[in-house]
């Protein structure tokens, strides 16, 4: 069968193929066209003999859950109506028995051999029996992504040339688009042709999404994103149980995958369905607090990128918003308005040693907050919930700038700390050991410049310098705008360590030696200088990026990403790098890792363009300010006013 055959049948199907009963979300009709790698696994008859059209249908499973987002005792209503969700959604694409059985439907298996007859006087090639043979394209197009990769192991592509670099990434990234019901909904996390092994790669995660997102909000794509957040949006109300436990209503998914599976009460057919993961099947079953976190940064983004503001204004998406917030800000037994989390629950979702209060979150949990507000719509059951918010910002922002952050004047102070104190105006408030500090530390801190730690705990600093959590502050104003200079500083001073042949250390330095093994647990996947254990993430590209950009500083942006594209594309996008270098690509790591070539993408969009980062960029709030400066911390304790009390 001839190219030019094969894509006169698709173009034929794509004209014909009937889209019917699915309106939400909502998409281009550009969006559903068959695809031959990623699109629909559409219901087959088991029994049929014969291969001849497709045609998909969509329907909601008539299951619905009805969900009630209560606050302070009040149940969200809108005119006397309780809002609901759908339980699951299903999509339902049934084979046809033959080419005839469509004609006799709606005509369309008339229009579509009248296209396939017009088609052959035109070009003398095609016949109709052709149209049982398109799964040929399929092969050619194997064959074609094989010449790809070879070219690409070869360093025959994108060496040295920016512009095919880019067009290279943008090819693989749509290559790594899933769809769910004929709709683009996400990007798999790698598709890596060298392992055979996929685990849970082929799975769409919240966390790896984000620069996918960005980068195709950034190039005027909305569609994949629009679906992204309403069908991640519905997963939230799922029952989730480990060990007849179930953790609190508003946690989002670490992942989830589209599924086909037999279709209820009829063995010949299948359905899609999504699947989600919330950590039950995740390595140490670690619920993944990130995740909505940077589900509320995307939707702003998003909202800010396309203009539509519909989508953050829906009931659905108010109450999904109102929810995380409600599991971020439950009172609890800590004294501090960082958020407590276990290890592994964020980016670093293995043991080492984040337990406790890391900046990470606390960075994506200060922006959520922010964009939270900016988004909340006015009403009278959210101002509890607007009130406890805005404190939670004033408080969570002095605590980092005041107690996370280190520099050479800081490192002396602590240096000098006098221990065990009891006191209400104590000077070392969390009882930190002078010879906690590192040898390290003091060689390698510089005299311009500084960082925010990367846990702080009583009698514990963790004072490893964490690249997400740092630039992230940068990015959403928790950092004052001296401390984000000043973080920028301490990029360019240890530039070596930090990105040497590749950017960017997750975290420097690396645990080694007893270290490591008591605090991973010998985890022989994050050796030193590898994986979490200090490996480099061309990922963080894209943070770098944007944290420049705010601050002014595109060179240092400009300075990572040209020395990202010297072997990236020609190392095939790994998802990180080993050794104190980066000069290997990671022992484990996987090839044609998504949101490495996203990040990249994101970078170069955003420094083509420096004003488009204004959608991830949150600036300091001037009455912010004025709230820490009120709020007095350092004043004497003494007892609340009642009147201003209130309880999350």
């Amino acid at each position: 069968m001839s190219l030019c055959t094969s894509k006169a049948v698709f173009q034929v199907l794509s004209r014909t193929v009937p889209q019917t009963g699915y309106n939400e979300p909502r998409v281009n009709s550009s969006d559903l066209t068959l695809h031959s790698r990623f699109g629909v696994k559409c219901m087959k008859k088991r029994s049929s003999r014969h291969r001849d059209l497709i045609v998909c249908s969509s329907m909601l499973q008539s299951r619905l859950r009805t969900h009630q987002f209560q606050w302070m005792g009040v149940t969200l209503h809108d005119h006397n109506k309780t809002y609901s969700r759908p339980w699951l959604k299903t999509c339902n694409c049934q084979r046809a028995e033959s080419a005839s059985g469509v004609a006799a439907g709606d005509g369309n298996g008339s229009r579509l051999l009248n296209d396939v007859e017009t088609s052959n006087s035109a070009s003398n090639v095609m016949s109709t029996k052709h149209i049982l043979e398109f799964e040929d394209v399929q092969v050619h197009q194997l064959k074609q992504e094989e010449i790809l990769a070879s070219n690409v192991s070869n360093g025959a592509i994108s060496d040295g040339f920016d512009s095919s670099m880019e067009e290279e990434a943008w090819d693989l990234l749509r290559e790594s688009v899933v769809y769910y019901c004929g709709n683009p909904i996400g990007t798999i996390a790698a598709k890596d042709p060298t392992s055979s092994n996929t685990l849970n790669y082929d799975q769409v995660f919240i966390r790896d999404f984000i620069p996918s997102g960005i980068a195709f909000l950034l190039k005027g794509e909305y569609d994949i994103v629009r679906n992204f957040i309403l069908y991640t949006l519905q997963l939230q109300s799922w029952e989730k149980t480990m060990d007849c436990h179930s953790p609190g209503q508003g946690l989002m998914p670490a992942s989830f995958k589209v599924r086909t599976v037999p279709l209820d009460g009829d063995d010949s057919a299948t359905e899609e369905v999504l699947d989600p993961d919330f950590g039950e099947a995740a390595i140490g079953r670690v619920a993944p607090v990130d995740s909505g976190l940077w589900w509320i940064i995307l939707l702003r983004a998003y909202g800010k990128c396309s203009g539509d503001l519909s989508v953050q204004e829906r009931v659905d998406v108010q109450t999904g918003i109102k929810m995380i917030l409600r599991l971020c800000l439950a009172d609890g037994f800590d004294m501090f308005p960082t958020l407590l989390v276990t290890d592994g629950s964020c980016m670093i979702d293995r043991r080492m040693g984040i337990h406790g209060h890391p900046l990470e979150i606390q960075a994506l949990f200060y922006s959520a907050l922010l964009c939270a507000r900016e988004m909340l719509t006015p009403e009278d059951g959210s101002a509890d919930l607007i009130r406890a918010l805005n404190n939670r910002l004033v408080a969570l922002s002095f605590h980092i700038r005041e107690y996370y952050w280190i520099d050479m004047k800081k490192l002396n102070e602590i240096y000098r700390y006098t221990t065990e104190e009891y006191s209400y105006d104590a000077v070392n408030k969390f009882n930190i050991y002078p010879d906690q500090i590192s040898p390290w530390l003091v060689e390698w801190m510089p005299n311009k410049g500084g960082y925010l730690i990367g846990n702080l705990q009583p009698a514990h600093m963790d004072f490893r310098f964490f690249s997400l959590g740092n630039l992230w502050s940068v990015v959403n104003s928790l950092a004052t705008v001296e401390q984000s200079h000043a973080i920028l500083d301490l990029v360019e001073a240890k530039w070596s360590d930090l990105v040497a042949e590749m950017p960017f250390k997750i975290c420097y330095p690396a645990l080694e030696g007893q270290e490591w093994q008591i605090i991973t647990g010998s985890d022989p996947k994050n050796t030193p200088w590898s994986y979490h254990n200090a490996g480099s993430w061309p990922t963080l590209l894209w943070q770098l990026t944007v944290a420049s950009i705010k601050m002014k500083r595109t060179h240092i942006a400009a300075k990572a990403v040209e020395m990202a594209e010297r072997r990236i594309a020609r190392d095939r996008w790994p998802e990180y790098y080993d050794t104190k270098r980066s000069r290997l690509i990671g022992k484990q790591s996987r090839l044609y890792q998504t949101w490495s070539i996203a990040g990249y993408l994101v970078a170069k969009l955003l420094l083509a363009d420096p004003s488009k980062a204004n959608i991830l960029i949150t600036e300091e709030d001037s009455e912010l300010v004025n709230a820490l400066i009120s709020a007095n911390p350092r004043g004497k304790r003494g007892r609340k006013n009642l009147k201003q009390t209130y309880i999350v």
